[in-house]
Formats: C-alpha cells, structure tokens, sequence
C-alpha cells in the first residue's frame, strides 16, 4: 500500500475511469475503493488499481479514506458531495458543480461546516495550451485584452448511463456540461462577469443536435463569445483566439502546431509563433496532483467551491438568457 492519502471513487465511467489513472501515478495519494452501480465498470478500474470495490455507503463509513472523487451525472452531485463531507472527507468534484445554484450552495456549506475541502474539475485550467496563453496575457504579451473568442464542440453527442447528457433537465445540455469550461477559464483570465446575453437550439431542435453562442462582457469592458456546438464536423476540438491591444493569441486544437502569438512590433516584422505545448502529463492527472498536494500541505490552489460556484452562475444566466430572449446581469 502506497503512502499518502486514501481516496475513494464513486462513478466508474469516462471520467471515473480518468481520474482513476491519475491516482496509479501520484505518489501522495492510493485510490482504494470504487463504487458504480454498473458493476463490470467498477471491477475493471478495480482490477487495474488493486482499489476493493464498495457501496458508496461503506466509502463514507470507511474511517481510512480520506478522500472521495465523485465522478457522477452532474443532478447526483449534491447528494453524495454532501455525504461525503458529513462523513469527513475531502471532496473532489467533477464540474459542472451542480444542477442549480441552490444544490451548489448546499455543497459549499456542507464541506465548510465540516471543515473538508471541495474542489471542482474545471481541468481546462490544467491544459499546457491553456495555461500558456493565460501567462501571455498575464505577462502582458498582447497587451489590454479587448476580444476573446471560443470554441467548443463536435459531433456526435456523447451517450452515458441513461442517456442522462440528452436529458436537459438533469445535464443542463452543452451550456452547463461543456463550455462551462470555458466560463470557467475566462472567468480565470479575465474577472468578473457582468453581463451574459445567448442564443440556443434548445426547444427548436432535436436535443441530440445542440448549438448555443453566448456573449459575455466583463467588468473589465472584455467581450467574449463562447459557441459549443454538437453538430460540428471533423471530431471534438478546441479553439480560441485572444485579441488585445498589442497582439494576438491563437489556438486551434485541430492544427499540428496549435497555438501561435503574434505581437506588434515597432519595426513591421511578423509575429513570433509559439511552439505547439506537447502534453507532458495528461491534464486530468495534473489536475488531481494539484488537488492532492493541496491537501497534503504542498504548495497550490484548489479550484474550489466558489470558484465552481460563479462559473456555474455564468452558465445558468446563460441557460436564462436562452429561455428569455433577454440579456441577464450578474
């Protein structure tokens, strides 16, 4: 048994399954036990990790676990988040934090009343391209940010236990369950959100073909537009363009070398491309070390409950924006 903290999974598909392989390479921390109502789901992340498996119930009860990952549909969130800090564990959640604003709260009381932490999976944070153009902007590179543009999508939509991600009253569709990440990021990058105004598919097409485009303006005076899309062409990918005063970021997750900077320069010559980042470690990984090493007294910064709390505050005004037809002030 390895050193470090004792953590337990509940949820054994696609992201339980990835979180499951971070913990196999952390030297702080051993998933243990692993709980899925679908049982071949459990026993295969169990047999790759030695992890027992259990009930959830017998994880919030197992005085040796420090830790439990919850890796559910997102209208299950609260529930276990809450059981679990009444149980005396730290959290790990994946994101969107929750259903409603109201779940999210009782979240964040639940884990502070008890003393245990909660962090989200905002992982887009964790993304080398990401992270790269967070510091380019923060070094100044391009300048005041006037513009930003986001991308993020594919085809088809992605199926999972019941088909719960078709399922607008328990995923929120692609608004809270996938360019949350970008809320989020922007969110990180550039302040405050004041302002959220979108237009949606929803209730005008079929719930398997989505498409959404939201504008936000930021305190800051920053606009950006975030589109996600279920009916693009050419697979699932990535994109964003950062535009300020003294130059440009660009990122393509579908180029060879998708990420370039390109700055003003007093003597007229072209930009200066920055080379492609190659992941050294899958950002899900890097994002359950941090979270880790946070709790074993090392230096970092969980993505709390309050940071997941106004990124899903974004998404909901966005989903309001949809149904009105009107802008929302936050």
């Amino acid at each position: 048994m390895k050193p470090g903290l004792k953590v337990g999974l509940i949820g054994a598909g696609t992201m339980g399954s990835a979180h499951a392989e971070a913990y196999r390479v952390l030297d702080n921390a051993e998933l243990v036990a692993v709980s899925d109502l679908i049982y071949e789901r459990a026993q295969a992340i169990a047999a790759k990790t030695g992890a027992e498996i259990k009930t959830a119930d017998q994880i919030f009860a197992d005085s040796s676990i420090d830790v439990v990952d919850v890796c559910l549909p997102t209208y299950l969130h609260r529930d276990f988040v809450v059981a679990a800090a009444q149980a005396g564990k730290h959290v790990f959640c994946e994101k969107p934090m929750a259903r409603s604003l109201q779940e999210a709260e009782e979240m964040k009381t639940a884990c502070e009343k008890a003393g245990v932490k909660l962090g989200i999976g905002h992982v887009v944070r964790f993304f080398p391209e990401y992270i790269r153009a967070y510091d380019q902007v923060k070094n100044g590179k391009v300048g005041k940010v006037a513009m930003v543009r986001c991308t993020r999508g594919g085809f088809p939509l992605p199926t999972a236990w019941q088909d719960w991600y078709a399922n607008y009253a328990l995923s929120g569709g692609l608004v809270l369950d996938m360019i949350i990440h970008d809320f989020d990021y922007l969110r990180w990058l550039l302040g405050p959100v004041e302002r959220v105004f979108a237009k949606g598919t929803r209730g005008r097409d079929y719930n398997r073909l989505e498409y959404a485009l939201v504008s936000l303006k930021f305190r800051s005076g920053t606009i950006a537009h975030v589109e996600g899309s279920w009916v693009s062409s050419g697979g699932f990918h990535t994109r964003f363009e950062i535009a300020g005063s003294q130059g440009l970021i660009d990122y393509d997750s579908r180029k060879a070398n998708p990420i370039t900077l390109t700055v003003n320069k007093k003597d007229g010559t072209p930009g200066v491309p920055v080379p492609a980042s190659a992941w050294a470690e899958n950002p899900y990984t890097t994002e359950i070390r941090n979270f880790i090493n946070v709790l074993d007294g090392k230096d970092g910064k969980i993505v709390d409950g309050n940071e997941g709390y106004e990124s899903l505050k974004i998404a909901l005004a966005a989903l309001e924006s949809i149904e009105t037809g009107k802008p929302v002030n936050l």
